[in-house]
């Protein structure tokens, strides 16, 4: 029997990012997917800037942007009635401007799904302790007060090998065999269209060099479709939407239609076309009841599925198990209450639903769900949904509240005003030290942090009492002496005066904040510390 402490089933980005996640806090993990080997087809391919935050954090972000496209092949989003007739409307997304990518030290990227996982795979295997096995497939599942029991069988010989783990990730997708296991019920709609995706072979040069998109819409009477870049020059995706309302059905899909279909988009009847493959999908709204179940807790799309209209489906898995890791390193470290893991679900299901529905909106907006005989262009907020991708305000007891109010905005989906309001994220500002220009988003990572004002010695000190094993790792920076803030902006963004100081947990989110100084700082900053790690002296005797 394999001991493990965290066994994570399923081997896309969200379980591979998950595998580096626990390998950076120390934990042992063994990930198994059924699949042979990474994705062989594009699937996801935009990666938004607090994703790429977090993987810029893992010091992955450099692999994935080379495996990537450059940020000028995918300026915009173009609306055709073919790509070589008339244009209906270009946009350059609102999450592209220049006040919203000033809010973080990163841009978004588009890179593939089946060009990513290679990446994130190389990352994950070089890591220890983390292991990785493919052809692996979960066959049984239970758990009970001491922990997760299951088998694996390799999908070659049929071995198959019992697993004891103290927790598990069901990261293995929207058609979750755990989920199905442990009868979760789903909120929202199922099935709420039908899609046919194309990956094809051909030069679309001509008709898209001169005009770089990440997405080219096609709207005719008869064919709504979407051509989505891969590598902007001879591979791409042909998203065919709502087949049932234009007569279609999957099995009318063959190798000769695709052709057809593509030329007829494309505007040019003879085009050379390689038609690569053809899957054929559902888009579903809905999203799990319950995040966490005993031990056992649901990620990625195991945990919502979403349509793709906005492309959040990768980045909320991921950023699901960057909120997950840190707590379970917490605790299986024995640094933490078993009770910290409980908020897991009040931090990320609210979110979840928020983003869920948004994406459902999206494809509302667009006609995904009838027959649209005219171009119908989206809503306003679709790809400017910056207050999604950086305006979580977490409520749970990992995080302490100081009082004060969440900033005033209009719309908290396209609006997101930076603030450090414990379970805010921690707001991106340029910082120097020793000559090097840094963000504070690069402060963080596999440990806390405590930011402090020029006078906040009193805090520094109360951190190096704090740094005891029997605490997760814990580290501060004093704005002022340890970095400069050139800029002048650091203490008005972060809401600090001289002598006040924040608490930064390793996702990257405010857990505690001290607007001024205080006299008795180390049992304050003890007491707020403990607090969020769900300590008490009852609970961690």
């Amino acid at each position: 029997m394999l001991d493990i402490p965290v066994l994570i089933v399923g081997g896309g980005p969200v379980g591979l990012s998950a595998s580096i996640l626990l390998s950076q806090h120390g934990v042992r993990s063994l990930l198994v997917e059924r699949h042979p080997g990474t994705s062989l087809v594009p699937k996801a391919r935009g990666i938004n800037a607090r994703t790429m935050e977090v993987y810029r954090q893992c010091g992955v972000e450099a692999a994935v942007r080379a495996a990537g496209l450059a940020p000028q092949s995918i300026g915009l989003v173009v609306w055709t009635e073919s790509l070589a007739e008339k244009e209906i409307e270009r946009r350059i997304p609102g999450r592209a401007t220049p006040k919203n990518q000033a809010m973080t030290p990163v841009l978004n990227c588009l890179c593939a799904q089946d060009d990513l996982e290679p990446v994130l795979r190389r990352f994950a295997e070089a890591q220890a302790p983390g292991q990785l096995r493919f052809n692996t497939e979960l066959t049984d599942i239970r758990q009970d007060a001491g922990g997760v029991d299951a088998v694996v069988t390799d999908r070659l010989t049929g071995t198959e090998t019992p697993v004891h783990a103290q927790y598990v990730i069901a990261a293995d997708g929207a058609q979750s065999r755990i989920r199905r296991m442990l009868d979760v019920r789903m909120i929202g709609r199922e099935n709420v269209y039908d899609s046919v995706n194309i990956l094809f072979n051909a030069d679309l040069r001509p008709w898209t060099a001169h005009r770089p998109a990440a997405l080219y819409f096609v709207e005719q009477p008869d064919l709504r479709a979407t051509f989505l870049t891969i590598n902007a020059h001879d591979r791409w995706s042909f998203l065919i939407h709502s087949i049932k309302h234009y007569g279609y059905t999957a099995g009318d899909f063959t190798p000769e239609r695709c052709t057809a279909l593509i030329r007829q988009a494309v505007g040019i009847p003879d085009l050379p076309v390689t038609v690569l493959g053809v899957s054929a999908w559902e888009a579903s709204a809905h999203v799990a009841d319950r995040y966490g179940h005993g031990r056992i807790f649901l990620a990625g799309d195991a945990a919502h599925e979403m349509p793709p209209t906005g492309g959040f489906g990768l980045n909320t898995g991921v950023q699901d198990v960057h909120n997950l890791a840190w707590k379970l390193a917490a605790v299986l470290h024995g640094q933490a209450d078993a009770s910290l893991l409980e908020t897991y679900h009040p931090e990320r299901q609210p979110l979840g639903i928020a983003i869920t529905q948004a994406s459902l909106e999206n494809s509302l907006s667009m006609g995904r769900t009838s027959r649209q005989e005219a171009a119908k262009l989206p809503r306003a907020e679709f790809l400017s949904e910056q207050g999604l991708i950086f305006g979580a305000s977490y409520e749970s007891a990992a995080v302490i509240p100081d009082g004060t109010p969440l900033p005033d905005i209009a719309d908290p989906v396209t609006q997101y005003m930076p603030s450090a309001r414990p379970g805010c994220r921690a707001p991106h500002a340029w910082l120097d030290r020793s000559g090097d220009r840094i963000s504070t988003i690069d402060l963080f990572g596999p440990r806390f942090v405590l930011l402090t004002g020029p006078a906040g010695g009193n805090w520094r000190a109360a951190v190096q009492a704090l740094s005891t094993p029997s605490r997760p790792p814990l580290v501060a920076y004093m704005i002022g002496d340890d970095l400069t803030d050139p800029d002048g902006v650091w203490q008005a963004v972060y809401g600090v005066d001289d002598g006040g100081a924040v608490l930064v947990r390793p996702d990257g989110q405010v857990a505690w904040r001290s607007r001024g100084g205080c006299a008795d700082a180390g049992s304050v900053l003890q007491s707020a510390f403990d607090a969020v790690l769900c300590r008490t002296a009852e609970r961690m005797r």
